[in-house]
């Protein structure tokens, strides 16, 4: 079973990778054509839509959380009649939440004028707004059959799919702009793609477990038990949700909608980057899941620290070479005016920090259930988060937004849910944990200093240069890294695993 699972993952991560890969060019390439025929305030736009519907995300309770939990057992066990029910229920239910998330989103349309403030008007929002909404409405309505391959390990199947409709897509939205520069069809023809995708990748779902099209029903504990565990993910949804999808809104009704153009060029290329490093755990979630369910304790603890000493030498490399590139990246890429203060780079930087560190810690929670011992921590750190982004906000303008978001973190969850991690599922005690990242943080700070001396002699003026000075910093901070963690006994459990796989 744990070949199967080591060869499951391998595949997720790879088809993870190249779809990545593929998603950052594509995105790049049509950022640029974006910019260039649509401008900068509808660029905002773009990014203050996405949180707007990011927030409706909250009407899906949690579910999808909870759906693909609940299939990790039966999965195991070969119980399609159970696999079968829970797809029946699910899908009853994601019929309510498509109908309540466009309800939801239609009572929004008279708000928008307070949350897009441009400095000439925009014709059309409600329309474009509208079109966005479709796409996130019908995203809903074939996800209760494609979580099943998720759950069971498969993925880098979705990913294949993904892969080939993304690059159609791209393609006819940059024509579109092109010859047309109707941001309506731009719009129009991402969710009519996005639709195809969810129906091929539905199909494949059914052809791979055609017993889910089975019509059964679950018993009526079992839908007890299902809504017992969704209080606690709906709290968990709710408070990421607000952690998370509120920062562009904040900056267009505090600052201006152009300033969240400018600001989502860094969050891309920060997304992109943590989308990568996020996908090596990720990919292993449905692993973990299974294994959490068949392994002991010692096991449990070996595989988390191998997976925390990988995050601590990646955060060594990725951070320092964001802080000291990008600057450089956006210059070339789209401009001088288009880059950001010191001071904002700061707060990007210490929340890339924490997504970077903690991924390890958030697979598990995704695999484990821990959602459910730590859903009020998440609910205060949001609370936190919108108070704190308001008051820096007025006080510091786009870094107090993105500080408070760090501070929040720092403040709750950070300290908190570790513990109960190594306390209900390793049954040891946090403390080395909290002093490794202390010393992980401490490490990258000297990166940073080293790294800021070596970049202040290297003169960027094209992209040659640029590379020259990526593959400088790059290769000083991965060096410092292995170097820092090589004696590691994570590290030293994944070279081994690496050694074995090269000799097979």
């Amino acid at each position: 079973m744990s070949d199967s699972r080591t060869e499951k993952a391998i595949k997720n991560i790879v088809f993870s990778f190249l779809s990545q890969l593929l998603t950052l060019i594509l995105a790049f390439v049509s950022r640029n054509c974006f910019i260039r025929y649509f401008g900068v305030e509808f660029l905002g736009l773009n990014g203050l839509f996405s949180d707007v519907l990011g927030l409706l995300s909250m009407a899906d309770l949690g579910f999808a959380i909870a759906m693909v939990y609940s299939f990790y057992e039966p999965l195991a066990n070969h119980d399609e009649e159970k696999l079968a029910g829970l797809v029946t229920f699910y899908k009853k239910v994601y019929m309510f939440v498509a109908t309540a998330v466009l309800l939801i989103g239609l009572l929004l349309l008279p708000l928008l004028p307070y949350i897009i403030k441009t400095e000439t008007s925009i014709p059309s929002v409600n329309i474009y707004y509208l079109i966005s909404l479709l796409n996130v409405v019908f995203s809903y309505l074939w996800v209760y059959r494609t979580a099943i391959l998720t759950a069971d390990q498969q993925e880098y199947r979705l990913k294949k799919v993904s892969m080939f409709i993304s690059t159609l897509s791209t393609a006819v939205q940059i024509s579109v702009m092109y010859f047309t520069r109707s941001y309506v069809i731009y719009l129009m023809i991402s969710t009519v793609f996005s639709i195809l995708n969810n129906i091929i990748a539905s199909r494949l779902a059914v052809r791979l477990y055609p017993y889910i099209t089975k019509n059964i029903s679950i018993s009526k504990e079992e839908k007890i038990l299902i809504f017992k565990n969704l209080g606690s993910v709906f709290l968990f949804k709710i408070s990421n949700v607000l952690i998370n999808a509120t920062d562009n809104i904040l900056i267009s009704m505090l600052i201006g909608t152009a300033i969240v153009g400018y600001y989502s060029n860094y969050s891309l290329i920060q997304r992109q980057l943590l989308t990568f490093y996020s996908l090596l755990f990720t990919s292993m979630t449905a692993s973990i899941g299974n294994m959490v369910v068949q392994e002991s304790r010692e096991k449990r603890y070996r595989i988390f620290d191998s997976q925390q000493s990988l995050s601590f030498v990646i955060c060594l490399f990725l951070v320092p070479c964001f802080a000291l590139l990008a600057d450089d990246f956006i210059t070339i890429w789209l401009g001088k005016e288009y880059c950001l203060d010191n001071m904002t780079m700061m707060a990007i930087c210490m929340n890339m920090y924490l997504a970077c560190v903690l991924q390890p810690l958030w697979t598990y929670r995704e695999a484990t259930g821990l959602f459910k011992k730590t859903k009020w921590i998440m609910l205060i750190c949001a609370v936190i988060n919108l108070i704190l982004s308001v008051l820096l906000g007025k006080l510091m303008g786009l870094s107090g937004i993105l500080f408070a978001s760090a501070f929040s973190r720092l403040l709750t969850y950070v300290w908190y849910e570790p513990r109960i991690l190594f306390r209900e599922y390793f049954g040891i005690s946090s403390r080395k944990y909290y002093l490794n990242i202390a010393k992980n943080f401490v490490v990258i700070l000297i990166v940073l200093g080293v790294g800021n001396e070596l970049s202040s002699v290297i003169k960027v003026n094209s992209l040659l240069d640029w590379i020259i000075k990526a593959s400088i910093i790059g290769s000083f901070s991965m060096g410092f890294s292995l170097f820092v963690y090589r004696k590691s006994q994570g590290l030293s459990i994944i070279f081994e695993k690496i050694r074995l796989m090269v000799k097979l």
